[in-house]
C-alpha cells in the first residue's frame, strides 16, 4: 500500500541508560540530534508521523520539528511495550492501514528502505525488513493487529507477538545496514553506508544509498 495509508510511529520514551547521557540529544556529524535526525528521515517518506515521548519531555529541547505528532507515555517506566500500547490506543480511530513501528535512535535507514516496506504492508500481515539474516526496523503492522498492540506492556515491545504471529510474517530482505543501526553507546554515533537492496521473489530492486551523515 502506499505510505499515506500507514502511519509511522516513533519510540523515543526510552532512559538511555547505556548511553550514559540522553542519546536523544547527542549530535550526529550534521549536526542534528539523533532523536531530530530519527524524525526528519521518517517524515521525509511518511504524511503522518508521531513521537512517543515520557511525559516530562520537552519536545522542543529534543529538537522535535514542526508537523510531528506528540503522544505521552506516563507510563514508559514500565518499558517499551507499554509506551507502544499507549500510542496506539491514541491512533486508534485514525483510518489509517497500517503502523509502521520505528525507534528514535534509528536515523539511518533508508528512504527507499521505508517506502519498500510500505508496499508489502496490508491489514491482514506483519512487515519486517532483514539485514544478512538479522532482523530490524522498522517493523510494519496491519491494521488487524493494532488490538494486540494496545495489550501490550512490559520491556519486550512486541517480540511475543511477533512470535505468535509468525505465520503472517513477512520478512523482506534488504542490503540496508541502517534497519539495525541503533545507537547505544557513544560509538554508535558513527553510521556505516549500506546499498539499498530489497528482493520480492524474481524481483529485485537496488539503488545505491548513501546517508545524509556520509556526506
Amino acid at each position: 500500500m502506499p505510505c499515506d495509508q500507514v502511519i509511522a510511529l516513533v519510540l523515543a520514551a526510552g532512559s538511555s541508560r547505556r548511553f550514559g547521557t540522553d542519546k536523544r540529544m547527542a549530535l550526529l556529524a550534521d549536526g542534528r540530534g539523533v532523536l531530530e535526525s530519527t524524525l526528519v528521515a521518517v517524515a521525509e517518506v511518511f504524511a503522518r508521523v508521531y513521537v512517543v515521548l515520557r511525559a516530562e519531555d520537552s519536545p522542543a529541547a529534543l529538537g522535535v520539528p514542526p508537523g510531528i505528532g506528540v503522544i505521552r507515555a506516563p507510563h514508559a517506566t514500565r518499558g517499551m511495550g507499554a509506551s507502544l500500547a499507549q500510542a496506539v490506543a491514541e491512533l486508534a480511530e485514525s483510518e489509517a492501514e497500517a503502523l509502521a513501528v520505528f525507534l528514535g535512535d534509528m536515523p539511518w535507514i533508508d528512504a527507499t528502505t521505508q517506502r519498500y516496506l510500505c508496499t508489502r504492508v496490508n491489514r491482514s500481515n506483519i512487515v519486517r525488513p532483514h539485514y544478512r539474516g538479522g532482523p530490524g526496523h522498522p517493523v510494519l503492522f496491519g491494521r488487524n493487529f493494532w488490538p494486540a498492540l494496545r495489550r501490550l506492556d512490559g520491556d519486550n515491545g512486541a517480540r511475543e507477538l511477533l512470535r505468535e504471529q509468525r505465520t503472517v510474517c513477512v520478512n523482506v530482505d534488504v542490503e540496508d545496514s541502517g534497519i539495525l543501526q541503533d545507537i547505544d553507546t557513544p560509538a554508535g554515533l558513527r553510521p556505516t553506508i549500506a546499498r539499498a537492496t530489497f528482493q520480492d521473489g524474481a524481483d529485485i530492486v537496488k539503488r545505491r544509498g548513501q546517508h545524509p551523515s556520509n556526506g
